[in-house]
């Protein structure tokens, strides 16, 4: 369950409530190139009949294989952009059902070149006025709500868009209605990449091709993904070739991999 929680909090891109406050957006792009400063606002909203008070901290985080994201004390990752992140203000109180922006501003330093990611943190601090529920918890643990912004920086100087696709294939189980196959995509280029992977099956006899609906990650520098893709089981018999498809925009060519099936 943790796990799952930590997978939405970073990939919501319109806003998130986090028991009694909202944060919006919860996903910031920044594309400044070295030495330039850019900003971006966020809004805090109190949704809590008490007056509450916000703070924000930095993180970093790494993505293995299978897209999970392990978080990092800000600073540690290679690809950190945590030094280079200020909100202003770093503190803001709320009352019940107000709101207010604070700027998250990205300051690039002159060899700032290469894409980087972080976290920023916003957590509901100890509560302004007394709270009833406090004192039943008083010999318990007290949770504190907190929401995670995702901040990507890439500056629009850097176009090194590459991915690879490979390793195609099957592992339909006994069980499955469905035909499924494994295929994974790396970045292997600086650039933040919006993977699409999609099916292509050919008739080898009749030269008929069949196009299936793609599926969409997001992959990061130096990451691997593994896309899980299905194919209907009423396609017809005899040989075919199976593509799988990459396509990450940006004017880059078409990428493909494929296996020989018999249907």
């Amino acid at each position: 369950m943790k796990a799952i929680l930590s997978a939405l909090l970073l990939t919501i891109t319109s806003f998130v409530f986090s028991q009694d406050f909202e944060v919006a957006p919860v996903v910031l792009n920044f594309t400044a190139n070295p030495g330039e400063i850019q900003q971006a606002t966020v809004t805090i909203r109190n949704h809590a009949n008490i007056k509450q008070g916000y703070t924000f901290n930095f993180g970093d985080f790494e993505i293995d294989a299978e897209g999970n994201k392990k978080r990092m004390p800000a600073g540690t990752s290679s690809r950190s952009c945590a030094n280079w992140i200020t909100v202003n203000p770093s503190f803001i109180e709320l009352n019940p059902n107000e709101e207010r922006e604070v700027t998250v501003i990205m300051t690039v330093p002159k060899d700032g070149n290469s894409s980087r990611w972080g976290m920023i943190y916003v957590q509901a601090s100890d509560e302004q006025s007394e709270n009833p529920v406090d004192k039943q918890l008083a010999t318990g643990i007290k949770v504190v709500p907190r929401i995670v912004i995702l901040v990507n920086q890439s500056p629009t100087i850097n176009n090194n868009y590459k991915a690879e696709i490979a390793n195609l294939v099957e592992v339909t189980a006994p069980e499955d209605s469905l035909k499924t196959f494994n295929v994974t995509v790396t970045n292997t280029g600086d650039k933040i990449i919006e993977a699409n992977v999609g099916l292509v099956l050919a008739n080898l006899e009749t030269a008929a091709e069949q196009k299936f609906p793609t599926s969409m990650m997001r992959v990061y520098p130096g990451e691997k993904r593994t896309f899980t893709l299905t194919l209907p089981n009423n396609l017809g018999s005899g040989k075919h070739a199976l593509a799988a498809i990459l396509d990450y925009g940006h004017g880059t060519n078409l990428e493909g991999t494929q296996l020989l099936i018999d249907l």
